[in-house]
C-alpha cells in the first residue's frame, strides 16, 4: 500500500511543479509582450520625430554636407 500512495503523491507533486512553472512562463510572456508594446511605441515616436525633422530640413532647401 505504501508504493501506490508514494506514486500518487509524487505524481501530484510533479503536476504541481509543472503548474507552477507554467504560471511563471505565462507571467514572463505577458511581461515580454508589454515590453514589446512599449518599445514599438517608442520606435514609432522616434520615426515620427525623424520624419518631421526631415520635412523641416527639406522645406529649408538645405542639403547635408
Amino acid at each position: 500500500m505504501f508504493w501506490p500512495m508514494l506514486a500518487i503523491a509524487l505524481g501530484f507533486l510533479g503536476i504541481a511543479v509543472l503548474g507552477t512553472l507554467a504560471i511563471r512562463v505565462f507571467v514572463e510572456a505577458q511581461r515580454l509582450g508589454h515590453q514589446v508594446t512599449r518599445t514599438t511605441e517608442r520606435i514609432n515616436r522616434a520615426a515620427d520625430d525623424l520624419e518631421r525633422a526631415a520635412e523641416r530640413l527639406a522645406a529649408t532647401g538645405k542639403t547635408l554636407p
